[in-house]
């Protein structure tokens, strides 16, 4: 028995920029799947009962008033399969590094629906980022959705490709999706990939500054149907959206090209929709189908750290959390420049690990407390308290252990050792931030010199009983009055050369 298709037929009313205008379509849908001919596709935007506006998306011929368009009733379909691992690829699906066609594995439509809330359970895996402010006080679970809001320059994408450094080993596949982004920024973060070797697991999935308002709408929506492909087979996905600022503009464009009533910024009044629809496919499922998790971290770029703007206040609405990045604190040399008092995780702690919440629970608040005392005492007169030295100084060694450099990202394990030593006065000796530094980058190297079970007991365990804990702060010790020994080894000599 022959397949039924039914097929409709328009006619191009006009073209404005990449929106055409197409009468004759009774029976159409948001997101279907319109052809122009030669190989030219466009999507539904949106439709009255006169006419329907397409997207133009894949142009290989001049679209003319009076042209013919054919639509069936299939939605518009992202190609999806295993072999996107290690590729850059556009919103099409085709391949952009020049190694040849991608054949794909599946279709998936690009506005698929989110995962019912009974085919979902709650988080409580956490995504290891590597970054040790928000591993330890901003935790993220897999299936979470979290915000990276900032102004520019102050490190959002740094942060982000952290996170899918640290991703490296542990069974997650990555989606960085690009959107406006220029040629020399994309060229730095595919350099950066290459040396790091985090294509083996990582998709990148692109739309420049150079491509159509077409393209850059949809580049978010074609990663969240790879990432959907992935996760139904059983897999974890980190999807990581380099911004949706650029998004929303895009967006705002083409609703402009639709002639669609501005609102608030000129913004189109379905501006929550476009993101909110694309934020809910993010989950975790449960098991019964056999089924993993998709975790989105989206970029939003702010404008002299105003918070309160449209696009920003509608994504926190809608996420679980937000880190935001202070460019006063950047300039000061705080690297990840995140504020402490404005970000928050939804989840908290119930995506840690009983290990990481025994060593971190005390963390933020003496951070912010630390923070406050360092304000008053530039503003104190008169000499300073041995109590209030005392403070600023554990202050000053916590913020060394916090502060990291870029494309560096830190293991639990190590986290848990520097923070658990601290935690139990440990480096209390440490007279310089230099030495918090030192001690933890050669935390990893001398605990698998001295005792290379800790850490193998830790990864199994995930808590730290009493037996464990002792271990882990005998070598810590040990490690501590080596860097002190040296320290002071090296003042002496400097004294000596004086």
């Amino acid at each position: 028995m022959s397949e039924y298709r039914y097929k409709e037929y328009g006619t191009v009313k006009g073209v404005s920029g990449c929106i055409a205008a197409v009468t004759g379509l009774q029976n159409c849908f948001l997101g279907q799947l319109i052809k122009f001919g030669y190989g030219t596709e466009g999507v539904i935007m949106g439709c009255d009962l006169l006419e329907s506006k397409v997207l133009i998306v894949k142009e290989n011929e001049p679209i003319l008033p009076g042209s013919r368009v054919t639509a069936t009733m299939e939605p518009f379909n992202m190609q999806v399969g295993a072999n996107l691992i290690g590729r850059i690829i556009n919103p099409l699906g085709e391949a952009m590094d020049g190694q040849g066609v991608i054949k794909p594995e599946a279709y998936i439509p690009y506005f698929n629906t989110c995962p019912p809330i009974m085919e979902r359970k709650g988080l409580t895996r956490p995504v290891e980022t590597g970054v040790k402010l928000v591993d330890t006080m901003l935790p993220i679970g897999k299936g979470q959705r979290m915000l990276i809001l900032g102004d520019k320059m102050t490190g959002k994408t740094t942060v982000l490709t952290d996170m899918i450094l640290n991703q490296k080993g542990k069974n997650v596949i990555c989606v960085y999706c690009a959107i406006a982004k220029t040629r020399s920024a994309m060229l730095r973060v595919v350099d950066l990939f290459k040396d790091k070797g985090v294509f083996e697991y990582t998709i990148i999935l692109q739309a420049p500054a150079s491509s159509s308002p077409g393209q850059q709408y949809l580049a978010p929506y074609a990663a969240c149907s790879v990432a959907e492909y992935f996760m139904y087979q059983g897999k974890d996905v980190f999807v990581g959206f380099d911004d949706f600022t650029k998004h929303a503009w895009a967006y705002r464009e083409l609703s402009l090209l639709m002639q669609v009533p501005p609102g608030r910024d000129s913004y189109p009044g379905d501006i929550f929709y476009l993101h909110s629809r694309m934020i809910e496919r993010a989950a975790q499922c449960d098991e019964k189908r056999n089924c993993g998790s998709v975790t989105f971290v989206a970029i939003v770029e702010l404008l002299e750290g105003d918070l309160t703007a449209y696009v920003p206040t509608n994504l926190v609405s809608m996420t679980d959390g937000q880190i935001v990045l202070s460019m006063p604190l950047f300039n000061e040399g705080f690297r990840p420049a995140v504020d402490i008092g404005l970000s928050v995780s939804r989840v908290g702690t119930k995506v840690q690990t009983k290990a990481m919440k025994k060593v971190s629970s005390k963390l933020r608040l003496e951070f912010i407390q630390f923070k406050e005392l360092l304000r008053l005492s530039k503003l104190q007169t008169g000499g300073q308290s041995e109590e209030t030295r005392e403070k600023l100084n554990a202050g000053k060694v916590l913020q060394a252990l916090l502060t990291q450099p870029p494309s560096a990202p830190v293991s639990q394990d190590v986290q848990v050792v520097a923070f658990l030593a601290k935690d139990k006065g440990l480096l209390k000796k440490f007279e310089t931030q230099e030495q918090a530094r030192e001690f933890l980058g050669r935390v990893d190297e001398f605990f698998n010199k001295h005792d290379p079970s800790i850490f193998k007991r830790l990864r199994e365990l995930k808590d730290l009983p009493k037996d464990l804990e002792a271990d882990m702060l005998r070598v810590a010790g040990m490690l501590v009055d080596e860097v002190s020994a040296k320290q002071a080894a090296q003042a002496e000599a400097e004294v000596e050369r004086g």
